[in-house]
């Protein structure tokens, strides 16, 4: 057998090796994703209360308490079905100032590496990856300018909050759109932030049968309490 002929066979084996490592994470995160709603600003909540607060009761600072929650969602596309993958975690921190019934300063930051999906080999490949999260452990959300509040309470109200995105070493201007509700002493917070990843030095996979959209969703609930 000539060198040329051993060097056919050679070149078709290392092809599949290279189809197993790198799209065998994206291939299973498509295949069967699990089914997760998007988050609601009214689950779970069970002191609702429509009593307006007095005048300056919510000045003050804000932390993000237990059962918050952020991540992202994503659709792709296997030939030719579309699917939403959809990761989260509880790895959230982060607090908000409130004076004269503006939202004078906030911030968010989640822990990128923890967020998991129904998918081991989808989260590695996202984590190592794509977000380069050994490099880049966090992603922070950061109030940009001041913003007038609506009163808030048992009915949820709905925020733009303009803030500045850092993900995987970038960092760009985007836009919260929020839903906002009292419940009992806490502010429930619920928030989505569209972005389109290349903006941030992402590529999305694109292997012909499997193709991971730009454009994806940030999103979050956060519990917010004052003083705590």
């Amino acid at each position: 057998m000539t060198k040329r002929a051993l060097l056919v066979p050679l070149g078709i084996v290392v092809a599949v090796i290279l189809a197993v490592v790198i799209g065998g994470p994206i291939i299973s995160s498509a295949l069967s994703p699990k089914q997760v709603d998007p988050f609601s600003v009214t689950a779970g909540a069970s002191q609702v209360s429509t009593t307006p607060r007095p005048t300056g009761a919510d000045n003050g600072t804000w932390t993000v308490g237990s059962g918050s929650q952020a991540g992202y969602r994503v659709n792709e596309v296997l030939n030719g079905n579309a699917v939403a993958v959809v990761g989260r975690t509880d790895r959230v921190t982060g607090s908000a100032t409130v004076a004269n019934g503006n939202l004078t300063a906030a911030s968010i930051a989640v822990e990128a590496g923890t967020i998991a999906t129904d998918n081991s080999g989808r989260d590695n490949y996202f984590r190592f990856t794509v977000i380069s999260a050994g490099k880049y452990p966090q992603a922070t959300f950061t109030l940009n300018s001041p913003v007038t509040l609506p009163e808030i309470g048992g009915t949820p109200v709905e925020v733009k909050v303009p803030g500045t995105l850092a993900l995987a070493g970038a960092q760009r201007a985007v836009t919260a759109d929020l839903q906002v509700l009292r419940d009992g002493d806490r502010i429930v917070a619920v928030g989505t932030i569209p972005i389109a990843v290349k903006d941030f030095g992402i590529d999305p996979p694109n292997l012909g049968f499997v193709k991971v959209e730009d454009h994806a969703q940030v999103e979050f609930r956060v519990n917010l309490s004052q003083g705590g």
